[in-house]
């Protein structure tokens, strides 16, 4: 694997939305939204949205349905996805198991990965470093002694984890600059399935992106050390990687990102309120730093679309925190 991916200024194909149906899509998640739609614009790449439901135990009724419904609202258009079609459906994870699959078993195949019977509890009474943010703690490699050929466990009984380089690995985020690490120390190796055999997502979102063409992905900064994790695979796969936009999140007043305990920012809340979209379309450009006037009585939501994404630079996109108290927004 290259080091150093070098600066994010390819040309832009291809880019995604992939919202998850675990719970509600809130503000935090419509400015990230926001965002990427106004940089594929610009670009005029393809904007594919994606269904990300693997994580099946925690998929909420009816959220697929309401999160194209919210995107819908915010005046965003894509054009692939599960209610237009596309080159390369299906775009609901659940029916592209077997492109995981087959993934998976390339990466057996060239020892690449290994079985894992251990617990999270054991994870957490072996390993000897500490619990970064959202990152659990480093795996210490009770497992990874296991070789191609060597029996396997129980079936249910193991996950396939991704055995991480002990060489440094950059790349250039486009929003956040130069970003470093050591992925086998400073992440250590990670589960790129369930026990259940079904694909994790650090496996599924780097086979779907790179089957999709997807050339500039744009997300919350809290996925950083995920884009580490996926860069291996992609390097172990044989992919293409995209540029990489990790957006500053929205936080409530306590520093910590937008949540329940926050109060409602759920965009179906406002919709059902009879709020019109064009205050929250305003309020994601404006704290993004990409206008500054005032919202008049006559502008229009396609308009305010257009403008934004006429004018739409990486540069000017901002780089801070943005920190908000829900029960006094007035947008």
């Amino acid at each position: 694997m290259h080091g150093d991916r070098g600066p994010a200024a390819s040309r832009v194909a291809a880019s995604r939305l992939a919202p998850s149906p675990t719970g509600a899509q809130h503000l935090g998640n419509a400015r990230t939204y926001l965002v990427a739609y106004w940089s594929a614009r610009a670009a005029n790449a393809q904007l594919i949205l994606r269904i990300e439901d693997i994580d099946s135990p925690r998929v909420k009724p009816g959220a697929s349905e309401q999160a194209v419904a919210d995107l819908r609202w915010l005046g965003i258009e894509w054009d692939q996805g599960p209610d237009v079609g596309g080159p390369h459906a299906p775009y609901v994870q659940t029916r592209r198991t077997r492109f995981y699959d087959e993934a998976l078993q390339r990466l057996i195949e060239q020892d690449s990965v290994y079985p894992c019977t251990c617990t999270r509890r054991d994870i957490e009474t072996a390993a000897s470093a500490p619990h970064v943010g959202d990152e659990g703690p480093i795996y210490p490699g009770t497992c990874a002694l296991w070789r191609r050929g060597h029996s396997l466990p129980e079936f249910g009984s193991y996950c396939w984890r991704f055995r991480s380089r002990s060489t440094p690995l950059s790349f250039e985020d486009t929003l956040a600059g130069q970003q470093t690490c050591t992925p086998q120390t400073d992440l250590g190796d990670f589960p790129i399935t369930r026990k259940t055999g079904e694909a994790a997502y650090q496996l599924a979102v780097v086979v779907d992106d790179a089957a999709m063409g997807v050339t500039e992905v744009v997300r919350g900064n809290d996925l950083i050390a995920s884009t580490f994790r996926q860069l291996e695979l992609y390097d172990a796969l044989g992919f293409a990687p995209p540029t990489f936009a990790h957006v500053p999140l929205v936080v409530g007043t306590d520093g910590r990102r937008l949540a329940k305990r926050h109060g409602d920012t759920r965009l179906s809340q406002y919709r059902e309120a009879g709020m019109c979209p064009i205050e929250i379309v305003h309020w994601a450009a404006s704290t993004a730093g990409l206008i500054s006037e005032p919202l008049g009585p006559t502008d229009d939501i396609a308009n305010l679309q257009r403008q934004i994404i006429r004018e739409f630079r990486w540069e000017a996109v901002s780089r801070e925190t943005v920190m908000i108290d829900p029960s006094s927004m007035k947008f």
